[in-house]
């Protein structure tokens, strides 16, 4: 089972051309987004009686962002002390995936991974056409089969009904009719079980149309699979969302620098010489200069093909907070002889770094 954040992440679609030949797309991971969905995946997993819960991120590129959810996960995972609950690297896990999929039960992660492994792990069970979803929220949820619309072989009678009809049978699990969800299910099996197959599931031998496939699981209701006798499921308990805006308290914070993104063509070098000039006048330092996410400044050995976005790093001398107008002044004075486009703030909240570190030396 993969239980994917479905809102922010990089599906929150803000883009933005910074040049013209450099596009900025902000992934957005909110704690707030990260409990619900650590809590439903643990919910799912006691409703299920499955055994584990493992949570897939790309934290260690990711520290703030992915890690978000890694350590969300980690602070409520002694909740339920009855599952197994395991961090794993997404790239590790597509690749455990491939290799030993029975190891994994129920699988967390955000929104632009969940989006990739669905299809994976639906692939590894036969295709998209088996794969039922569920799209739950607040107040709404929606069910419906993860492949999209089929436009090839739509109205030809063709398409695997399956993912679809398992779908149904999750919405009656969700609004509490468990009884029925089962036969819905067992019904499917037997189907299956009995050898009647669908396009996608034999290719060019003789294949069952769609309505003759559910015609024949309408059939099969009231019959009980061979292989696997319906399960009991407990009643999901759902997460609840506070009232009102979520905050994350602090007790202390401070802007101690900032990062302006610069379009130019001048070489590193040059760039930082102008700019050491302009900090120095605005009472900050110039730090670092990166293009593509690489240091150039201070001059290292990694060389990389340069376009023209940098990002510039400047910092306060002191341990006093940063303030907007100092801010206004030093864009004002980068303004005056440079292109800026973008501007992010470098804060601490109770006395940890609130942005990544890893290009400064």
């Amino acid at each position: 089972m993969l239980v994917r954040e479905n809102i922010e992440d990089l599906y929150a679609g803000i883009e933005y051309m910074q040049t013209p030949g450099v596009a900025e797309s902000l992934k957005l991971i909110s704690r707030e987004g990260c409990e619900k969905i650590v809590k439903l995946a643990f919910a799912f997993a006691q409703a299920e009686g499955r055994k584990a819960v493992h949570c897939a991120t790309k934290s260690n590129i990711m520290k703030l962002s992915e890690g978000l959810l890694q350590h969300t996960f980690e602070e409520f995972a002694p909740q339920f002390p009855e599952i197994e609950a395991k961090h794993i690297l997404i790239d590790n896990c597509a690749h455990q995936l491939a290799m030993r999929p029975e190891q994994f039960d129920v699988i967390v992660t955000t929104n632009m991974n969940g989006d990739i492994l669905s299809d994976l792990t639906s692939g590894l069970t036969g295709g998209l056409g088996f794969a039922p979803s569920a799209n739950i929220g607040n107040d709404v949820a929606i069910f419906e089969a993860v492949h999209g619309s089929a436009p090839d072989i739509a109205g030809k009678n063709k398409a695997n009904p399956t993912a679809l009809v398992l779908s149904a049978a999750m919405m009656l699990r969700h609004i509490g009719e468990g009884k029925a969800a089962n036969e819905v299910e067992q019904a499917v099996l037997v189907t299956l079980e009995s050898g009647v197959r669908t396009g996608d599931m034999i290719g060019s031998a003789p294949q069952t149309s769609t309505t003759d496939f559910t015609a024949a699981v309408i059939r099969n209701l009231g019959k009980r699979s061979a292989v696997s006798p319906p399960r009991d499921y407990k009643k999901v308990s759902m997460p609840v969302s506070p009232p009102g805006v979520s905050v994350v308290a602090t007790s202390k914070r401070r802007v101690v620098g900032v990062d302006i993104f610069v379009e130019t063509a001048l070489a590193p070098a040059r760039l930082a010489s102008e700019l050491t000039e302009v900090a120095n006048a605005a009472g900050v330092r110039l730090q670092m200069i990166t293009n593509r996410g690489a240091m150039v400044f201070p001059s290292t050995e990694r060389g990389v093909s340069l376009v023209d976005h940098f990002r510039c790093r400047f910092i306060r001398h002191d341990e006093g907070d940063l303030l907007d107008a100092a801010i206004h002044a030093l864009l004002e004075k980068i303004g005056a002889s440079h292109r800026w486009m973008h501007v992010e703030k470098l804060q601490e909240f109770d006395g940890k770094a609130a942005f990544s570190k890893s290009q400064v030396k």
